[in-house]
């Protein structure tokens, strides 16, 4: 908004237009603040519960584990499942180790008895009938024996949890290893789905050499857990969704990364809360901005209600009244300004009567020697008109000419006295808008005798669109003086040109002929009464008088100093009113 079509806006809704932007920017940094500081705590939210879903998860795996590593120690040190094994009988060990294993294992366990070497012996539960005839795994658990080793473990292409038991039996020398029992847990899809069960809601992938194995995302979030491998990020991008994520590595039996799990929290629920959050941020901001404008608009208007009072008064004064009072109600700031207005109405009240009259006087005064001035021009021309009439003889169409002459100068004697009477009496003329031309041509027409007389023409070119608000019959005094003042400056014939062009702020106007110019003796004062030169009977009134009603319109009259070959006056009006 510019600072000019600002100044005209009134002083409440600047105070309003000013409070809303205050409450919105003030709302607006409040809002962002709250909005970032939730982002933060929903990220940090997210973060811990995928910490969380780790800790259920790792809870869970060593809860299982320990649960594999119990059973198979329980079934180690069983007498009848020790004498099952010394026989080496496997139909024996199958019979002996199954029989006990289907009473206290859970479903989807395996479990394997193997020589130390790790070839199966035999397949109990819901391995009885698998294809696993090697357990490379058992190998490199020796090295932890006699001591259980659990793990992750690949198996012909499958991710096992395994809990690798040894069975000792007493020897000549000592103890010796007799066969090892394996128990594991198949990582499957199907314990991806119960830990994201038992962790809320969270993703697991099971990644072995940057391939997903066990997984509970879909196609998409698997071909992205494959193409961009962790390297310690927070976050995944899995189509349009925002993941947290936390990556935990996945151990052998010999305690080596084989592996990544990676635990996927989805953005999605944070972000519909951040966005609930942001439309609740939005509908109380407008809320309290509309409350804030109300609560603004209606203090405001109280305050600025003695002020808006004295604004009321103070235009009135401008038209004129001078009887306006403003109700003083408080003592302060305001209370005092309007005991001072009043003061000062009551002050120019009587400042103002008495310029009336003593301007009333002034006017009369100065119309008086100006109407004197100007009676001598159609005074001149009823004499002379009179005295051809009465001394020649003239055709009828000249006697006609002259009786219309010495009727337009009785006319103008007319008026000229009745404008005195009106000024005397206290009443002003109101101006009127005129054709700038008929106000010039009337002007020139009363000199036209004098004109062809000396041999002179006047030349006017004034567009006809061009209107002004004028006092008529002064300003036509001002173009007759001027055009007046050219036909006496040239005795011997010459001629006059009146243009006007129309400007940004109203119109000017030239007058101008080709005599002899003005003295310079006289130059510098030209529009000072009583300075005339060259002029028979002059009283030097005409252009002072002249440039004081052209200024009391708004103009200005002036002459055009570095004219050459003549003189050339430049008459400048206002577009409206003055």
């Amino acid at each position: 908004m510019k600072l000019g079509s600002l100044s005209n806006v009134s002083l409440l809704w600047k105070i309003l237009f000013s409070t809303s932007i205050a409450i919105t920017v003030l709302f607006a940094g409040i809002g962002w603040v709250v909005q970032d500081q939730f982002v933060r705590i929903a990220s940090a939210g997210l973060e811990e519960e995928v910490h969380s879903s780790f800790q259920a998860y790792n809870s869970l795996w060593q809860a299982r584990a320990h649960e594999l590593a119990s059973v198979s120690l329980a079934l180690s040190l069983m007498s009848d499942v020790r004498g099952a094994f010394s026989t080496g009988d496997q139909a024996t060990i199958r019979d002996t180790a199954g029989e006990i294993w289907d009473k206290i294992s859970r479903r989807g366990t395996v479990f394997l008895v193997t020589d130390p070497r790790g070839a199966v012996l035999a397949g109990l539960g819901e391995a009885a009938g698998s294809s696993i005839h090697d357990v490379p795994a058992v190998r490199a658990a020796a090295s932890r024996f006699p001591k259980q080793a659990t793990g992750i473990a690949l198996q012909d292409g499958r991710l096992y949890q395994l809990a690798i038991t040894p069975v000792y039996v007493a020897a000549a020398q000592g103890s010796a290893l007799l066969n090892v029992l394996v128990a594991g847990v198949e990582v499957d899809a199907d314990l991806a789905r119960e830990l994201k069960a038992a962790t809320g809601g969270s993703e697991f992938a099971f990644t072995i050499g940057g391939r997903a194995g066990a997984s509970t995302l879909d196609a998409e979030g698997v071909r992205a857990i494959e193409r961009e491998p962790s390297k310690g990020q927070s976050q995944l991008v899995i189509g349009s969704t925002d993941y947290a994520q936390f990556t935990t590595p996945l151990l052998d039996i010999e305690g080596q990364p084989i592996g990544e799990l990676r635990i996927l929290r989805s953005f999605e629920a944070a972000r519909n809360r951040i966005a609930a959050m942001r439309w609740n941020i939005v509908l109380l901001w407008v809320l309290a901005v509309l409350i804030g404008l109300w609560l603004t608009y209606m203090l405001a208007r109280r305050l600025l209600a003695p002020v808006q009072a004295l604004d009321g008064a103070a235009s009135q004064i401008g038209r004129g009244n001078y009887d306006v009072r403003v109700h003083v109600s408080s003592k302060d700031e305001v209370g005092r300004l309007a005991a001072t207005f009043n003061a000062m109405c009551e002050s120019i009240g009587g400042a103002r009567e008495e310029l009336i009259r003593q301007e009333r006087i002034s006017t009369i005064g100065r119309l008086s020697t100006s109407i004197i001035h100007d009676l001598r021009n159609p005074l001149a021309s009823i004499y002379g008109g009179s005295e051809m009439l009465v001394d020649d003889e003239l055709s009828q169409p000249q006697v006609k000419r002259l009786a219309a002459n010495i009727y337009r100068s009785s006319r103008r004697v007319q008026e000229l006295l009745q404008e005195l009477a009106d000024v005397t009496r206290g009443q002003a003329h109101a101006r009127e808008v005129c054709r700038l031309r008929d106000v010039i041509a009337a002007a020139c027409e009363t000199l036209t005798p004098l004109a062809d007389s000396r041999r002179v023409t006047i030349d006017v070119a004034v567009p006809e669109q061009i209107e002004l608000p004028l006092d008529r019959s002064p300003m036509e005094r001002v173009f007759q003086n001027l055009v007046a003042n050219a036909i006496e400056a040239m005795p011997d014939g010459g001629s006059i040109r009146v243009r006007a062009e129309s400007q940004e702020a109203g119109v000017l106007v030239t007058v101008e002929d080709n005599g002899p110019g003005v003295p310079v003796s006289i130059a510098g004062q030209l529009f000072q009464p009583f300075v005339t030169a060259g002029k028979k009977n002059g009283t030097g009134l005409g252009l002072a008088l002249s440039r004081k009603t052209v200024l009391d319109h708004g103009g200005d009259l002036w002459m055009d100093p570095a004219s050459e070959g003549g003189a050339r006056f430049f008459v400048r009006l206002p577009a409206t009113s003055s």
